[in-house]
């Protein structure tokens, strides 16, 4: 993982985003906050299991399946499977141990 702060790069009301191999973030100080570098860990996993292209077109249809289904970006955004299994685990650090393949499936 390799970790930039590039506010500019990071989309409005977002503390970072990830992009395998890299992570962006939007402040400098988040570079040790271990919670968000797990979030974005767990990120970089489903991206590698995906082959990083298809991580990129699942999460962009699935958004938009949950843009119609709660008519709001924030709540579709939240809902979206990756972003489910990475904010329910970020807090354990020793999640991407124990962690199967393909474990997001279980948060659609």
């Amino acid at each position: 993982m390799i970790v930039f702060v590039f506010k500019y790069l990071v989309p409005n009301g977002f503390r970072g985003f990830t992009f395998f191999p890299f992570v962006f973030l939007a402040d400098k100080k988040d570079k040790s906050h271990l919670i968000l570098l797990n979030h974005e860990k767990i990120h970089i996993r489903q991206q590698i299991e995906l082959l990083i292209l298809f991580f990129f077109v699942w999460y962009g249809i699935e958004f938009l399946i949950r843009f119609v289904q709660y008519r709001n970006r924030r709540e579709a955004y939240r809902n979206i499977s990756f972003e489910r299994e990475a904010y329910a685990n970020e807090k354990n650090l020793h999640y991407l141990k124990q962690r199967f393949f393909w474990s997001f499936l279980r948060y659609c």
